[in-house]
């Protein structure tokens, strides 16, 4: 097997699981979510985009019913030694195949904790699922439960998030010199992910933003590269990964001579960065840290320009996001605590002048002051040539 961490580490996780399984009065939980899969057992895979299921029970029992295809990567990456396969054929459901299997785990009429608020189910299965499972067992929605205990990394996962966020600030000095008048996107955005792969990094949860001219007002990777002019801007967001634990980082880089424009919005962006690392501190919601984002951004005259949230958690996530829960938005009564890996972004987009600004990094979260994970310089990033 390759695992990524001690027996110990997941004997605590199963074992804190277990605790809030019986607080829940669950007997099982069918776990969907990959990330919980990879928490709980060592499972990497992204065979997830099939039906996969993970059973959990309330005495510790674990039982993997996935593919033929991922059977051997269960067993190479995983502590789970009851692997099941159901088999693609005609028209049979993978979900009946799951019904039979908690049947012979002698699960019937017993209380499932399911997790549908995940990328690994459809709303398909999540249909077949309640008509199957309905008149089998009382099933409940468990999605939160796995991602509260994710969200407060133990000693082990620090480590590996520490080695995200070296990876990347070796990604932005490796963008940094590629950026430049006449300077292809694609170069850019091959020296930052090969340096991450160099560095023994990952693929990250999602792709990174890479996006000039007016382009760089756009939160979302899209298809299509261009040169940048003399006089442009460039606005990177990305993510050093490794063991699938994500660092983030966001810039906006103005290449020949930042605007008056430019200069108001970094202002702006640089004040609410600071005004955020007051409110993450135990005790604070993460509406507290978006309210403060909100306050500096407003009190230059920025609503019109900036987002509705301003960050969220950090760890190990698989495709299509690298987002985790809880996220900074208003009224989020979600609480700051300490041993959380927080991503903070500053982001504006002034669509009237066509003009970016974005300033973004990861903390660590302690007993007081929240430690930045990167080494990186905060201040306004402009190459003229």
């Amino acid at each position: 097997m390759t695992l990524h961490f001690s027996q110990d580490e997941f004997e605590r996780r199963l074992d804190t699981l277990k605790t809030v399984m019986a607080s829940e009065k669950l007997d099982a939980m069918l776990l969907f979510a990959q990330e919980s899969m990879y928490w709980l057992t060592g499972y990497d895979t992204f065979g997830f985009c099939f039906f996969q299921c993970l059973v959990v029970t309330s005495d510790g029992r674990k039982v993997l019913l996935t593919r033929s295809a991922d059977e051997r990567q269960a067993r190479h990456t995983s502590n789970i030694e009851d692997i099941r396969i159901w088999i693609d054929r005609g028209a049979a459901s993978p979900v009946s195949q799951l019904k039979e299997m908690l049947f012979d785990m002698d699960l019937l009429g017993s209380r499932l904790g399911i997790e549908y608020d995940t990328h690994g189910m459809t709303g398909k299965i999540a249909l077949q699922l309640n008509e199957e499972l309905t008149s089998f067992a009382d099933i409940r929605d468990a999605s939160p439960l796995i991602p509260q205990l994710r969200a407060v990394k133990s000693a082990e996962e620090i480590v590996y998030v520490r080695k995200a966020a070296e990876l990347a600030d070796k990604a932005y000095h490796a963008a940094l010199d590629e950026i430049r008048p006449g300077a292809d996107e694609g170069r850019i955005l091959a020296a930052m992910q090969g340096s991450i792969f160099e560095g023994g990094g990952d693929y990250p949860g999602n792709e990174f933003i890479v996006g000039s001219g007016r382009d760089a007002l756009l939160c979302r990777y899209k298809s299509g590269r261009r040169r940048l002019s003399d006089q442009d801007q460039i606005t990177l967001e990305w993510a050093g990964s490794y063991r699938h634990y994500h660092a983030a980082l966001m810039r906006t880089v103005v290449v020949g001579t930042p605007t008056g424009r430019h200069q108001e919005m970094y202002v702006a962006a640089r004040e609410a960065l600071a005004a955020v690392e007051t409110q993450l501190v135990a005790g604070k919601t993460f509406g507290d840290v978006f309210d403060a984002h909100a306050e500096r951004m407003d009190h230059h005259g920025m609503m019109p320009h900036r987002l509705n949230a301003c960050g969220y958690s950090l760890g190990a996530r698989f495709t299509p996001s690298w987002m985790d829960a809880p996220m900074a938005y208003k009224a989020n009564p979600a609480k700051v605590q300490p041993g959380m890996v927080i991503f903070m972004h500053m982001i504006l987009m002034d669509s009237i002048s066509g003009t970016a600004m974005s300033l973004g990094q990861t903390y660590l979260t302690t007993g007081a002051a929240p430690e930045c994970l990167s080494t990186l310089p905060l201040d306004l990033p402009v190459k003229s040539g």
